[in-house]
């Protein structure tokens, strides 16, 4: 459910009466992680208790190890594992942050529950420190000023220490490839008053067009024009259901284009699509789509 609930989020109409919050949005609203930031501390009345700092919280230690961005980590007990996770992938770890002076601000350890969160959706220092560890490994990181909080107020200053155990890794499923038109609609796409072009890859199996208002069931893929893919219900292995007058414009008028059945490749031109909106795709869209389903 929650991957559908992601995908309809990113194909929401860019217009006053659609609620459009980027897939970005929803995931800091369910993991408490907010871009640049490590996840949210609780409240002091839901944490209960303190858990004393390391000796070594003030500076790290001589045997700690340091990388060219001057993170500092050292390894408290080996991993289980083999892999390490990417910048994309979303972990589940318990940590415990404590300031300098040895004041724990947060600790899921504390609270009984795991966080989890994307690597690219917390401060620098965790996406570098967490991309050093495997599986049922635990690791103390130094994390400089400029790659946690930055002074910014309301936030823990100056260097920050976590113990963190790195419980499990899920890896981003690996994007499809883009068809080798992907930069331009070919000379037999046909082109629509509005500017959409299409091209049908499959003929249909039904008759009927859906209506401007119908909700259609559908698998599908998108691309930007330099063929980067950033949306797909058939790499989530769960097709899309939505009403077409709660789309993006293009795919509004397109889909009814289709009948059950067909599979079709759209160039959606910006005016049609995201209209330059921030933390949207911008420019032209590339979308291959299967019509699956027409409910009313």
């Amino acid at each position: 459910m929650r991957t559908l609930i992601l995908s309809l989020l990113l194909l929401l109409a860019c217009n006053d009466s659609a609620t459009d919050p980027t897939p970005s949005d929803q995931a800091k609203a369910e993991t408490g992680a907010d871009k640049a930031h490590p996840p949210t501390p609780p409240a002091p009345s839901e944490q209960p208790q303190s858990i004393e700092a390391p000796a070594d919280v003030a500076a790290p230690p001589a045997d700690a190890e340091k990388t060219s961005t001057g993170l500092a980590y050292k390894v408290l007990t080996p991993g289980t594992g083999a892999a390490h996770p990417s910048a994309d992938a979303t972990v589940k770890v318990h940590y415990t942050g404590w300031t300098t002076d040895g004041k724990m601000f947060d600790s899921s350890v504390t609270r009984g529950r795991p966080a989890s969160f994307p690597l690219d959706h917390v401060i620098a220092g965790w996406t570098e420190g967490l991309q050093l560890m495997t599986v049922g490994e635990k690791a103390r990181l130094w994390v400089p000023e400029d790659m946690a909080y930055q002074g910014k107020p309301g936030r823990s200053a100056g260097m920050l220490v976590f113990d963190v155990e790195l419980l499990d890794i899920k890896e981003p499923p690996k994007p499809l490839p883009a068809p080798s038109d992907v930069a331009a609609a070919p000379s037999d796409a046909q082109k629509t008053a509005s500017g959409l072009s299409f091209k049908v890859l499959t003929a249909g199996t039904g008759t009927a067009h859906p209506g401007p208002t119908s909700t259609v069931t559908v698998d599908y893929t998108g691309w930007t024009t330099d063929g980067k893919m950033f949306d797909s219900s058939v790499v989530r292995g769960e097709p899309a259901s939505f009403p077409l007058n709660r789309v993006i414009s293009g795919w509004t008028e397109g889909l009814q284009l289709m009948t059950e059945g067909e599979e079709a490749r759209f160039w959606i031109p910006v005016d049609l699509a995201y209209q330059h909106k921030p933390g949207r795709p911008d420019g032209m869209l590339v979308f291959d789509v299967k019509l699956i389903k027409i409910d009313g």
